[in-house]
């Protein structure tokens, strides 16, 4: 009976030295190639060295070790065709039935802050990729093994019946193709990168399963989460979750809508609570717990099981106030141990999420990808960064001093409501808020009447302009005095008249803010 041959040549060395003794008891020979020959030596496992398989010697640097007809010849050949296997005979190539191969770890070394191009260069796998393509190709007949994870099962396979299944190596070579196809996609994004290709005419994107879950956004729905295969430090997928049971579909998109909104209020103590995609309370302050009570006041109904974010460490007495309310999420920079303490007594289901807010300006460069059917569109975020200084006053009338200080308050909350969006605020905390109709003025009566009682020095913002003077009519009837909206429209003036008709102060900024 003829020797099984297998070829190692890992990067990952994990788990390895184990393996081949095993193949090793089994009678399996065992051809290796540079560190990895070193370190199966080192343990007492015979090997083959590769350039005695393929009568040439490691050269270039290592760069030219496999590219050789003995190794590829000996991985492809088709078992069933006895032309292939005369050809092998003729060429003295043998068959090799068995490779366990990882490549460079390229990944790892353009994810080094210092990583220089020449490096990233040299770290691209040209050998490794060949082998595993050759070998998944023929899975046939050749077993060919990507991830120490399918060590234990390939081992039993071979201890029992002295052969994979087909089913196992047909499973195996599906996982090779994702995985050479998921490491040339981060080369290709390294490169388009580098050469500042904004619009490629390939998309690749390749991401990493990170949690099966249990639903999706419906029970009927599945749903799994992936993270990207260079993580985005600011972002939910990368978040340290400190307590709590496993976030669901629905947690991680309202959780990553309110940490995107908190990041335009970095210049002062915040607090954003959400519910259903839409901010349901923001407050300013001096210090979190009173921007926390500002957040709480906006809306104490609908902040109800939803979801909060603060922008500085959580202390005792604003832990205090959060533990008084069932919340589903609280995310954060960091607690102080005596709130974590707080928030954790008894409530063992609350999450409670740690994030690098220091990493919040790097996360705005992420393009947006929104899946439709048959196809994907691709945006960048909106973070436009806007000048108030540039802002047009449309009317006769000047806000005051206090009305300025709000309206801009009120146009870096509107930005994260669903269009149709209307906002009211003051200058510290939203009153009101409109999402999501399909006519602006519906929009504008619900933020007014949530806003209710509540309107002495308020302001409203709208996301996108005023189609019909009939929404400053509205506005007007309720008491407000300042309106912040794009302009645009090309009715601007009917609105603007109808403002100045009741001595409301109108600012236009130039840019709108849908959000679907």
């Amino acid at each position: 009976m003829t020797t099984k041959r297998a070829l190692i040549s890992v990067s990952d060395k994990a788990g390895i030295v184990d393996f081949a003794q095993e193949l090793t008891k089994l009678g399996w020979e065992i051809i290796s190639t540079g560190g990895t020959k070193v370190a199966l030596d080192k343990a007492g496992v015979d090997t083959i060295a590769i350039d005695d398989v393929t009568g040439f010697p490691e050269m270039m640097d290592g760069r030219v070790k496999t590219l050789h007809p003995n190794i590829h010849g000996g991985l492809l050949a088709r078992r069933d065709l006895d032309s292939h296997l005369q050809a092998a005979k003729d060429n003295s190539i043998e068959l090799i039935d068995l490779i366990v191969v990882n490549l460079y770890p390229f990944k790892e070394t353009i994810l080094k802050p210092d990583v220089t191009y020449a490096d990233a260069v040299e770290n691209i796998d040209i050998g490794g990729p060949s082998m595993l393509r050759s070998a998944a190709k023929n899975h046939a007949s050749v077993t060919v093994v990507v991830d120490p994870a399918d060590y234990a099962v390939v081992l039993e396979e071979l201890a029992d019946a002295g052969q994979t299944t087909f089913e196992t190596r047909q499973r195996l070579a599906a996982k090779v193709f994702r995985h050479t196809a998921a490491y040339d996609a981060l080369i290709a994004e390294y490169f388009t990168a580098q050469v500042g290709e904004s619009k490629p005419e390939k998309l690749t994107l390749t991401y990493d399963l990170k949690q099966p879950m249990r639903y999706g956004e419906n029970p009927q729905q599945d749903a799994d989460f992936y993270q990207k295969a260079l993580p985005t430090e600011y972002s939910i997928a990368a978040a340290k979750q400190l307590n709590g049971k496993e976030l669901s579909f629905n947690n991680i998109r309202d959780a990553d809508a309110a940490i995107r909104i908190i990041r335009d209020f970095q210049d002062r103590p915040t607090v954003v609570a959400l519910k259903h995609m839409n901010p349901c309370g923001i407050g300013q302050a001096d210090d979190i717990e009173t921007a926390w009570d500002y957040a709480y006041e906006a809306d104490p109904v609908s902040i109800f099981g939803g979801i909060v974010v603060l922008n500085r460490e959580v202390d005792a007495a604003t832990a205090e106030k959060m533990h008084a309310i069932f919340l589903e999420i609280i995310i954060a920079p960091s607690y102080t141990d005596e709130a974590l303490a707080i928030l954790t007594t008894k409530k063992k289901n609350l999450r409670i999420l740690e994030l690098p807010f220091e990493a919040q300006e790097a996360s705005e460069l992420e393009p947006e990808y929104t899946g439709v059917v048959g196809g994907l569109l691709v945006q960048n975020q909106d973070v436009v960064k806007e000048r108030p200084a540039d802002w047009k006053i449309v009317t006769k009338r000047q806000p005051t001093e206090t009305e300025a200080t709000a309206l801009e308050f009120a146009w870096k909350a509107i930005k994260y409501v669903k269009s149709n969006g209307i906002i009211v605020t003051n200058d510290h905390m939203t009153l009101g808020v409109g999402p999501g109709q399909t006519n602006r003025v519906a929009s504008v009566r619900i933020a007014l009447d949530q806003a209710k009682d509540r309107l002495d020095g308020a302001v409203l913002a709208s996301d996108a302009f005023f189609p019909f003077a009939d929404n400053v009519e509205e506005i007007a009837a309720a008491g407000i005095k300042a309106i912040i909206q794009p302009g645009g429209s090309v009715r601007d003036q009917e609105s603007i008249d109808m403002a100045d008709k009741y001595g409301i102060a109108m600012v236009f900024t130039g840019v709108r803010h849908f959000r679907h």
